[in-house]
């Protein structure tokens, strides 16, 4: 269970946490709670979310169960220390989708004393590390690895598998495009893809 960073008012400088995991695991659901009772104990705060992911609301970031908290779409992660001026704590959500200038960002504001709660997919489609999210977790004092279920075995699944055919890096998707697969369910599923392609391939 992640408990917030106790404050020492001799020491100015804030922390980042990093919150991450495959597709339905509860990313969103785990950083708006905690910004939720940030806000709740009045500090000052300010969700950001990269403006291409319009899936649910451009001015909202929405977990899958619809749970709710008002964000700031930004375009680049540069735009976000500007609009996060005087904040207590900053939101940053699908930080996998921004380019690894979010790594120094939210290091500048551990830096001046914000505290800095971020969530992003940590593996893409294909299981591999997921643009700057490396970064994020090896500068960040916390991580939380948070799982879903698998869809196929009903162990942990920490896997993203993409079931449409499109293997641009970047697809927005629900569950119509995804499924959260475990380590043995996605390695399957790829060997068998595999196998199916080389058949293809031969004919």
């Amino acid at each position: 269970m992640f408990l917030e960073n106790a404050v020492n008012i001799n020491e100015q400088f804030g922390w980042i946490e990093v919150i991450c995991g495959s597709m339905f695991s509860g990313k969103t659901e785990e950083l708006i709670r905690r910004l939720k009772r940030a806000q709740f104990a009045k500090q000052k705060i300010e969700i950001f979310k990269p403006s291409i992911d319009l899936r649910y609301n451009d001015e909202l970031v929405t977990s899958h169960d619809q749970n709710q908290i008002r964000s700031t779409p930004v375009p680049a992660a540069a735009n976000i220390p500007i609009l996060a001026d005087g904040c207590d704590v900053v939101g940053i959500d699908e930080a996998q989708f921004f380019d690894n200038e979010i790594i120094k960002v939210c290091n500048d504001l551990a830096n001046t004393g914000v505290r800095v709660i971020v969530a992003g997919l940590d593996m893409d489609y294909q299981g591999n590390p997921f643009g700057p999210m490396p970064g994020l977790m090896a500068t960040a004092e916390y991580v939380t690895k948070v799982h879903a279920v698998c869809t196929r075995t009903g162990n942990l699944a920490n896997y993203s598998y993409r079931t449409s055919s499109e293997d641009d890096l970047v697809i927005l998707g629900e569950k119509e495009s995804y499924e959260p697969l475990s380590r043995s369910a996605f390695f399957n599923v790829k060997k068998k893809n595999n196998q199916s392609k080389k058949k293809n391939k031969n004919l």
